[in-house]
């Protein structure tokens, strides 16, 4: 008996997005489209960053860092979930599980601490001016970066400690595209409703706090700039705009899944892909577009690659 509840805990199947296999062909070119630009869009953005001087400022740092979680975050489920589309039987090794459930959750919280971080960068840039080289140097974006990726860490252990043992020996099927913590634990044969709001805590203190933060920040912000300047309200909407544009498409799909579940199947799975798929696509596009130094960045890469052409 201890054999056979070993070999079902083995591993678990996932639904998918659909149960239309000709939807799921339909599928298959534009998700791995969206995974090839975000991999291209955002490792792009750290090289431009490494290899351009102009942009070897703490924004700039902290973008290129953003623009590594975001390619990380995609990279733990969008692979997974293209190769499936070509599969009738989409399983996933209980490790395999358990890997996904830490790798989301540490790209994820580390990705809510560096969104809090470069609103401080951006508070100090535009409340005090002329402290910003002193109070932002580059130890302390370090450290702040740092700090980042080991919140992530700590919450996705956590996470993962509260799971990891649980008795799963009925139904291995997860209504998703990827090991998700609240359709996981519904497989377990047992009660998980107390463990369940746990772990809902978990998170949920992690991202409201992030949140609030935010918030706090980017009004802070929009009201200095608003009293000290006559076209106040327009120029503070230009600089932080990208930043609250890419703040909103995180956090809203997050704060839906597992603040304010809607248990909709059909809306979680739709909000699930647009912060796992999505929004790591949309990061860089909107940071390029509304950016004038990285364009410009981007202008002197060209530039530089048709000088060597010529003189090839």
């Amino acid at each position: 008996m201890e054999e056979a509840n070993q070999s079902m805990a083995s591993e678990f199947i996932f639904r998918g997005l659909c149960d239309s296999r000709l939807l799921q062909t339909f599928l298959l070119l534009p998700f791995s489209m969206f995974y090839l630009m975000t991999v291209v869009g955002n490792l792009f953005v750290v090289l431009l960053f490494i290899t351009d001087p102009h942009l070897h400022s703490p924004m700039y740092f902290l973008l290129a860092n953003l623009s590594f979680v975001d390619f990380c975050l995609s990279s733990v489920t969008t692979p997974k979930l293209t190769t499936d589309f070509l599969k009738d039987n989409k399983t996933i090794s209980f490790g395999g599980c358990m890997t996904q459930i830490f790798g989301v959750h540490f790209f994820a919280g580390g990705e809510m601490v560096l969104l809090v971080t470069m609103a401080y960068d951006r508070y100090v840039a535009i409340c005090k001016p002329l402290h910003y080289s002193s109070i932002m140097d580059r130890q302390k974006c370090i450290w702040l970066v740092l700090i980042s990726w080991t919140i992530g860490f700590v919450h996705a252990m956590s996470q993962l400690a509260m799971i990891l043992d649980l008795p799963f020996c009925g139904s291995r099927i997860v209504d998703s595209f990827f090991c998700d913590i609240p359709l996981v634990i519904k497989l377990a044969c047992m009660d998980t409703h107390t463990l369940g709001m746990l772990i809902n805590a978990d998170s949920g203190i992690l991202a409201t706090t992030c949140f609030i933060l935010l918030l706090m920040s980017y009004t802070y912000i929009l009201l200095t700039v608003r009293l000290n300047s006559k076209d106040g309200a327009s120029k503070a909407l230009s600089t932080c705009t990208s930043h609250i544009t890419v703040v909103l498409l995180f956090f809203g799909p997050c704060i839906f899944i597992y603040l304010w579940p809607l248990n909709i199947t059909w809306m979680d799975k739709f909000l699930a892909v647009f912060y796992t798929v999505i929004t790591p696509l949309l990061n860089p596009a909107i940071y390029t577009l509304r950016n004038k130094d990285i364009r410009n960045a981007i202008k002197r890469l060209i530039n530089q690659h048709m000088d060597s052409q010529n003189n090839f």
